[in-house]
């Protein structure tokens, strides 16, 4: 690291109020941030300090033409109440796509991962004992430049909040395949984690609520029937044994989770198929008895068991048992906590930070 991060700590720890046994989803924020800015070309000024408001000039960039991206990470604890981060060198690699495609700064991933060992470093006390639950990591960047113009910014701020957090999903999960409205097209921003592809997704995703269904499944730009992923998730389908997955194509974000699971799959003797599927195919195959697993997978909702899937007036019900993906999932939360071998080298551990005075 060229650059010491400077470590202001908060004289009042929230940490005392909280209740682990009810965390409110994204609403409980842990007691410090991470900041760094970028100007004249170049990122300065590391520190994290007392969580607390963002001073924001009304023209700043981000609120106009939209430069803002993040990633979503957890923190875990393992053997010795050591805190442990999973693959966060991915996380910085993906953040730095998303930049690119934005237009915006990369930031050298050893400072985003550094930026994430230290906070989680000074948070341990935040990392929920409950199992499933994990302290949320949510890095992000934005432009702060004030001015009013069409052009990339020359200003940024790259900030890290965490948030402790339970499970996700506490049951299986219902899709709705959208047919109207778009994630993501050839040439968008589909593969960035870019604010603005979540913003188009609130309407769609609020219609779907409205249906009985939890999540929306999305559906290619062109012909609505190439099944891209789902809302905060991608998605897996077990099919007469095998497992086929929609290949990340430009329009899917790479998701860490995913490929995650595709090694374990692998390790585990089954066949995957990174290919286009369409939601034709998933309807015939479970009218032929072959569709027999469907599940999510992401950051925030590591492994989501689906029971249903509507589309249009159809909905596809699926098998109430998952063996699969169950196994799945129990595998991740047990490599994330040190429960399991971790034989790829994916578990990071961090080291506690010391309080000083």
């Amino acid at each position: 690291m060229e650059q010491q991060i400077k470590i202001t700590r908060t004289s009042n720890s929230k940490l005392k109020d909280i209740d682990f046994s009810t965390i409110p989803l994204g609403k409980a924020f842990t007691d410090h941030m991470f900041v760094c800015d970028y100007e004249d070309g170049a990122w300065q000024n590391p520190r994290i300090e007392p969580l607390e408001l963002i001073p924001t000039h009304p023209a700043a960039m981000a609120l106009h033409y939209g430069q803002a991206i993040f990633e979503g990470m957890k923190a875990t604890v393992g053997n010795n109440n050591t805190p442990l981060l999973f693959r966060p060198e991915q996380n910085a690699k993906r953040f730095n796509v998303s930049a690119a495609r934005l237009g915006m700064p990369s930031i050298p991933e050893e400072l985003f991962v550094e930026a994430a060992k230290q906070i989680v470093g000074i948070e341990q006390a935040w990392i929920p004992p409950q199992e499933g639950s994990a302290l949320y990591l949510r890095p992000f960047m934005y432009a702060d430049e004030p001015f009013i113009g069409m052009r990339a910014a020359t200003s940024y701020k790259f900030i890290v909040i965490c948030s402790p957090a339970g499970p996700f999903f506490t049951k299986k999960i219902r899709l709705y395949a959208e047919t109207e409205y778009i994630r993501a097209a050839d040439g968008g921003t589909g593969e960035a984690k870019a604010a603005g592809n979540y913003a188009a997704a609130i309407l769609p995703t609020e219609n779907a609520k409205a249906k009985g269904y939890d999540q929306v499944l999305w559906l290619d730009a062109n012909e609505h029937k190439y099944i891209q992923e789902v809302g905060t998730m991608n998605i897996f389908f077990k099919v007469d044994g095998k497992f086929i997955t929609p290949r990340t194509d430009g329009s899917i974000l790479k998701g860490i989770t995913r490929d995650s699971v595709i090694t374990l799959l692998k390790d585990k003797g089954f066949e995957v198929q990174e290919r286009s599927i369409t939601i034709d195919e998933v309807i015939g195959y479970s009218k032929e008895g072959k569709l027999e697993e469907v599940f999510g997978t992401g950051t925030a909702v590591a492994i989501a068991m689906v029971e249903a899937i509507g589309y249009k007036e159809e909905v596809i019900t699926l098998p109430t048992t998952n063996p699969v993906s169950q196994d799945m999932k129990k595998t991740l939360d047990e490599i994330k906590t040190q429960k399991q071998e971790d034989k790829h080298g994916w578990i990071i551990p961090v080291e506690v930070a010391e309080k000083v005075g």
